[in-house]
């Protein structure tokens, strides 16, 4: 074979190989589904969105969304779960239809992913299995019968107090500082032990199950800005069957979502939820101790 037909072969073969490798590549990313459709928040088509785009532009995910009917019970909401490697909620609103719910239950108890923001903490107070998957939430007629409320103490030991009350609770929004508790588990790790998150709802009061829950990171609630006086969860984990959950209470609008330290939360959170593992790294403009960082969503 003349020198210029073995460089042509050559040249093909290694034209093959990169196309394959891209195909693996493209193959290897984890499917993301976001259900929205219904939230007390009305900024949630534009979070969804930046959830969206902030899960892409990893380049990890490929994210599809799946929408309710805008009010009541969506009978044709059924999606095909099984399809996704981790489902994330921007939804608090109706019931989903039993047979929907069923499906649920089944996916994230047969090792699904699942990732909680903010009002979906809010939804389905009466159904059993989701609020064991969610560890803790809020509103939805939730009381003592839902569990106890959950926070850290002056030492950083957990409390479960079975106090009677009512679940779910927030001052004015604010900026406020977020302790990492768990600096070793993949989501958390490389975090500072203390950074500024933006402007928010700092969620109080939560109750539930919170079985196989582990707090990684807490705020504390200050009364002085309405707040419970407690530290309360605002990253954790739960575990439900074989399931991985992703829980955190920040993320109550837009500027909320544009924080550094909710973004990377956002993404590793989510990428432990699909995988058990987080290759992400902490981003250089990660908020400090004593400064916000954002970056400005485009306006939609």
């Amino acid at each position: 074979m003349s020198l210029s037909r073995r460089l042509f072969a050559a040249t093909g073969l290694a034209l093959m190989l990169a196309m394959a490798v891209n195909v693996f590549a493209a193959d290897e990313k984890q499917k993301a589904l976001i259900v929205d459709g219904q939230n007390n928040h009305g900024v949630w088509p534009k979070t969804t969105q930046m959830m969206k785009k902030y899960l892409e532009e990893t380049g990890l995910f490929t994210v599809d969304v799946a929408t309710t009917a805008p009010q009541g019970t969506d009978e044709n909401f059924k999606p095909e779960f099984s399809k996704y490697n981790v489902v994330i909620s921007n939804y608090n609103g109706a019931n989903w239809p039993e047979a929907t719910q069923k499906s649920f239950i089944e996916y994230v108890k047969n090792g699904g992913g699942f990732v909680v923001i903010h009002a979906a903490n809010n939804s389905f107070g009466d159904w059993k299995e989701y609020n064991e998957m969610i560890g803790i939430g809020g509103w939805g007629g939730r009381s003592e019968k839902s569990g106890p409320y959950v926070y850290l103490d002056e030492a950083g030991k957990v409390v479960r107090n079975e106090e009677k009350g009512s679940g779910g609770h927030h001052g004015p929004q604010h900026p406020f500082t977020v302790i990492v508790r768990d600096s070793e588990h993949p989501i958390t790790k490389g975090m500072p032990r203390e950074w500024l998150h933006a402007q928010d709802e700092l969620y109080d009061k939560l109750r539930g199950p919170a079985t196989s829950m582990n707090i990684l990171a807490t705020a504390f609630a200050d009364p002085a800005k309405g707040g419970s006086g407690r530290h309360e969860p605002m990253i954790f984990t739960i575990e439900y069957g074989k399931g991985r959950i992703f829980h955190t209470p920040m993320g109550h609008a837009d500027y909320s979502m544009e924080c550094v330290g909710f973004i990377a939360t956002l993404v590793r959170g989510t990428e432990w939820a699909a995988t058990g593992k987080v290759t992400l790294p902490i981003p250089e403009d990660f908020p400090k101790a004593d400064a916000v960082s954002q970056r400005k969503a485009e306006a939609k």
